[in-house]
């Protein structure tokens, strides 16, 4: 029997996680030896969207929320189709998927990983989602995608920028949208180089949690290699509002760089603390000292204003790209909601076209055909430019940008403008790379 065989019959271990060789759970078996997990049986198609509604990712996750419905929408049938027009794959019809009417369930990760598991659990064992996706942290993309994994459905990450999540951490069942450390480190590194030279003195500050750890180990290797030096590492909880005692620190620690290895509200209330005092003012070393944010969003923008001002970072995407793809997302969502989508709404809405892209390439909502369809497939128009998802590792590799808080922004929206388009081959790495080394993609599982 075939590979693919094997995959759209679902023909695999009965009773047992592939790979992990314990009990499945009695909830997640399917109705059949043959089937798998929520396999659907009626005219509906269930999937389950999961987003930080409350916590200090909570900005992020509104838009995404907002993203995944008008995804709905489109796939089934209504509004003006938005990028399933400029998707280089054509097997979406707007019935849909498989005929089937798309139909969402949704959950507060409240960015807590306990939280986030128990949202996604619920939603496959009471709403019979077939697919989960969501989540504006790595901590919680890499718990959901672990369950995910043991309970025989497809994981579309979401905002999730963590090494690990397709480091050690990858499974079979999980794909990743979003960029990682690692890229961004890539991205910016030459961009600082020719604004800061190769003699500076980075302070890192860095939320204490998988994202944080591998952002700043990315950051630090990267600047390193250009002949910085990193005076120190210090992390603050990711619960953390108020920066003051570790903005304090910094202005007597010999650094000319601060690196805010924040993200959501945290870097929001570190930039201002930061600017409060007088950072942004001082001249260290005979240089002009230099915030940089090596993860940025237009949300992020929006809550600093204008302390966010000719400061650097890199961004997954930007609604002022001129590609077909942004555009027509850009304007669906626009029309819809009032306003620009960000990077978070943009990933997402993605995500959930490729799921369902990928169900109907493969004939079948079984995750191991899904899972087939997905490994080493390139598409276009989605934004980005030309895009792969590495089979290897289940990593989407495509242009990531650098951009900077805008000088003299036209409207709360236009606070980022692109300053550079990193090619994917800048940012791409081996898959046995050092900082995405332990842990193994493993075999994909359907729960049959």
């Amino acid at each position: 029997m075939s590979k693919t065989d094997v995959s759209r019959r679902g023909v695999l271990k009965t009773g047992a996680i592939a790979g992990a060789g314990v009990a499945l759970p009695t909830i997640f078996t399917a109705s059949s030896a043959a089937a798998f997990t929520n396999e659907p049986t009626g005219s509906t198609v269930t999937l389950g969207f999961n987003v930080p509604q409350t916590g200090p990712y909570a900005d992020e996750g509104a838009d995404e929320l907002r993203a995944y419905q008008l995804a709905v929408e489109h796939l089934n049938g209504g509004g003006d189709g938005g990028m399933m027009n400029t998707f280089s794959s054509k097997a979406l019809q707007g019935n849909g998927i498989m005929g089937k009417e798309v139909k969402f369930v949704t959950g507060d990760t409240q960015t807590k990983s306990d939280a986030a598991r128990a949202s996604a659990k619920s939603m496959i064992e009471k709403d019979g989602a077939v697919m989960i996706t969501g989540g504006s942290s790595s901590g919680v993309a890499i718990a959901v995608q672990g369950l995910c994994q043991e309970a025989g459905v497809i994981f579309m990450a979401g905002l999730t920028h963590s090494n690990d999540t397709t480091g050690k951490d990858k499974k079979a069942n999980g794909f990743r949208h979003f960029f990682n450390g690692y890229m961004s480190g890539a991205a910016l590194a030459p961009v600082l180089k020719n604004l800061y030279g190769t003699d500076r003195n980075a302070y890192h500050l860095t939320a204490d949690y998988t994202w944080g750890w591998t952002q700043e180990e990315s950051i630090a290797a990267a600047t390193e290699a250009l002949g910085w030096n990193t005076v120190n590492k210090v992390r603050t909880p990711l619960a953390a509002t108020d920066f003051s005692s570790y903005i304090a620190p910094v202005l007597n620690s010999g650094a000319d760089v601060l690196v805010l290895n924040h993200y959501g509200g945290n870097m929001v209330n570190s930039l201002t603390n930061a600017v409060q005092f007088g950072l942004r003012e001082k001249v260290v070393n005979g240089k002009n000292f230099e915030i940089v944010v090596p993860l940025y969003s237009r949300l992020m923008a929006k809550g600093a204003g204008a302390n966010v001002k000719g400061i650097h970072g890199s961004t997954n995407w930007h609604w002022s790209l001129q590609d077909e793809g942004s555009q027509a997302f850009v304007r669906s969502f626009g029309s819809k909601y009032g306003f620009p989508p960000s990077q978070a709404a943009h990933t997402v809405y993605c995500q959930t076209l490729l799921y369902a892209d990928a169900v109907e390439r493969a004939g079948s909502f079984n995750p191991c055909a899904v899972v087939e369809a997905l490994e080493g497939f390139e598409f276009d128009g989605l934004g980005n430019g030309k895009t792969l998802y590495r089979a290897e590792d289940h990593q989407c590799f495509k242009d990531v940008l650098v951009v900077r808080g805008k000088e003299n922004p036209t409207s709360e929206f236009d606070l980022l403008e692109v300053v550079e388009v990193t090619p994917a081959e800048q940012a791409t790495y081996a898959p046995d790379h050092p900082m995405f080394a332990g842990g193994a993609l493993g075999t994909c599982n359907s729960g049959a």
